[in-house]
């Protein structure tokens, strides 16, 4: 039988999402085969699906679209598939239930956003996704990670509101849940915009992601190195191609991560702030929006989600096999783990764009068509840029993590699970780096250009040159490691600081309004009304009796000796009922006379 009937057609996401649940239900060898097969066979779905749309359901009078696929959304869920095999390979031995259900939902939700066919399908899987990568910060268990893990939450909480807000304006305005291309056309698509944004971490939205991917489990931070960020180059490569403003954001995202990768003595904090850089230049390359620079970005992506994902891998394993993971602590491990310092190398080789490897084949189609599209001053951050990423992560990476000083450390290499995972991430590396036309083959526009021509190695390699000469100039200076020991304060600190002040501000001045709100109907008027309230029947009786005192022509001795009788035997239930309605047939005639009808 022809395998697309059977499997052909299948949200892929569902098949994650769903084998998920079955994780904890299972042991030993049936467990790790979920693990590994699930993937396998959410691209087998994914190959053997013909474009259009599957699974359409019609729910409060919308119609809802789990599977939609097309060119676009075919690459990024291959990729997606691909990665969540390799995150998979590496942590099956692992044996955390907890980390493998949070990689699967997240899996699945990256998925479920690339094939949603409706806004709503989109924002379910949006949040399934934040959901889950939560946890795989939170499964590290440490205090730091709880921290992080709260403030990433609440991030991608703030983003998922603006992007819900964002869709239930776009169809009120719209009467439609499909979507594609969107635009910055009203306050619906700037606020789908802005959602979308805090998810690639766009400046000056981007610190949640070098905070808390730093913190993340060993192949937790395998996984969030992918789909996040890559799910939000997805949507703005669908909703917003073409958009000039991603251009010169892209083009700030490349450029202002490399000071902070280079200041950093955190590994993985280092491979957090070249991911961003990374994801500025599929920014940059969407604003573009020509077909050139659409074929660019989504083959960056593509791999750039396998050698990051490759880098994490090496570092994890570091930290893994030692429990260290900082510059200063690291060094000469080279001797006792020379595979992964090898994988390692491709990785740093394949993001730094080196010929031969994967990143070259990539970032150099978003160059040339900044070139071709005359954006002189773009081109020229994105040309620092390429050099930049080549001195943080090329270089530094596997510098202080394998050669350097020697720390005195002799671990051995990771289990072969690891390795194996490692290796078949730097073996895709470097066969798309030699024979990228695989790649070019399933990109969404048909592919008219050449990575290997004269001007484009001899420009890379100069740009290269550069950047080595730059990180050996720190190194003969000695700024190296000395100044890596800093803190470095990042956008962050604007916001956290304005909301502490806010906080003090509207705590005081709420605070200062309570008490005296409280001081005034609380405590004085409350009291007042307790204290007239225990005698009311009593002043009121009183009240009555004062005209009657005064024709009996008493005096204010005698008035006063009455009302405090008065008084005395209301409180202790002594007035004869007699009196009590006699003084009440009093007041209401009083008040017949006062306000009763007049006789002309």
């Amino acid at each position: 039988m022809n395998p697309a009937v059977l499997i052909g057609g299948f949200p892929p996401a569902l098949l994650l999402v769903g084998g998920a649940l079955l994780v904890p239900v299972l042991k030993g060898r049936a467990k790790q085969g979920l693990l590994l097969a699930l993937p396998v066979l959410a691209f087998l779905t994914i190959f053997f699906t013909e474009a259009g749309s599957t699974w359409i359901f019609t729910v409060l009078g919308h119609q809802l679209t789990l599977f939609k696929i097309d060119a676009l959304s075919r690459v990024f869920g291959y990729i997606f598939c691909i990665v969540t095999f390799l995150g998979m390979l590496f942590a099956v031995d692992i044996g955390d239930d907890l980390q493998y259900c949070s990689a699967l939902a997240y899996g699945g939700g990256a998925l479920g956003v690339t094939f949603a066919g409706d806004v709503f399908s989109l924002y379910i899987f949006w949040e399934v996704m934040a959901v889950a990568s939560t946890f795989l910060i939170l499964a590290r268990r440490t205090d730091a990670s709880q921290a992080a893990a709260l403030r990433y939450i609440l991030v991608h909480v703030v983003g998922g509101l603006c992007l819900l807000a964002g869709i239930l304006l776009y169809v009120g305005r719209t009467g439609t849940t499909g979507f594609d291309y969107v635009g910055l056309a009203g306050v619906d698509s700037w606020l789908i915009f802005i959602g979308i944004a805090v998810n690639a971490a766009i400046p000056p939205l981007h610190p949640w992601l070098s905070d808390a991917y730093p913190e993340a489990t060993v192949p937790g931070a395998v996984f969030l190195s992918a789909f996040t960020t890559k799910s939000a180059v997805y949507l703005m490569a669908r909703m917003f191609p073409g958009t000039e403003l991603l251009i010169w954001l892209g083009a700030v995202m490349t450029a202002i991560p490399i000071f902070y990768a280079v200041l950093e003595n955190d590994i993985r904090r280092v491979l957090a702030y070249s991911l961003i850089n990374q994801v500025g230049f599929m920014m940059c390359g969407i604003g573009i929006g020509t077909a050139l620079a659409i074929n660019g970005t989504v083959s960056h992506a593509f791999c750039h989600i396998l050698y990051k994902a490759l880098l994490f891998m090496a570092a994890g394993s570091v930290l893994h096999v030692t429990g260290r993971i900082r510059c200063t602590d690291l060094g000469g491990l080279y001797k006792t783990m020379p595979l992964t310092c090898l994988f390692c190398i491709v990785g740093a080789a394949s993001i730094s764009a080196f010929p031969l490897f994967s990143g070259f084949v990539s970032k150099s189609m978003i160059i040339s068509a900044a070139a071709h599209d005359k954006l002189v001053v773009v081109w020229l951050i994105l040309q620092f840029a390429s050099a930049g990423v080549f001195h943080h992560a090329g270089i530094k990476v596997p510098y202080f993590m394998f050669f350097g000083h020697d720390s005195g450390l002799r671990a051995q290499e990771p289990p072969r699970t690891m390795l194996l995972a490692m290796g078949i991430a730097a073996f895709i590396c470097v066969f798309l780096g030699v024979y990228p036309y695989p790649l070019y083959a399933i990109l969404p526009y048909p592919v008219d250009y050449l990575p290997y021509t004269g001007a484009h190695v001899v420009g890379q390699l100069q740009l290269l040159m550069f950047g080595a000469l730059a990180f050996c100039l720190l190194i003969l200076s000695g700024y190296y490691p000395a100044e890596m020991r800093a803190i470095n304060l990042d956008t962050d600190w604007f916001y956290r600081v304005f909301s502490v002040r806010f906080y003090d501000v509207v705590d005081g001045g709420l605070n200062r309004l309570n008490r005296f709100c409280e001081a005034i109907f609380v405590q004085r008027f409350t009291a007042g009304l307790a204290r007239w309230s225990e005698h009311g029947a009593a002043r009121l009786l009183i009240l009555a009796m004062l005209p009657v005192w005064k024709i009996l022509k008493l005096s204010d001795d005698q008035q006063a000796q009455l009302s405090s009788r008065i008084t005395m035997l209301i409180r202790n239930n002594a007035v004869p009922i007699g009196i009590s309605v006699a003084g009440a047939a009093l007041l209401l005639s009083v008040l017949y006379v006062l306000h009763g009808p007049r006789i002309t």
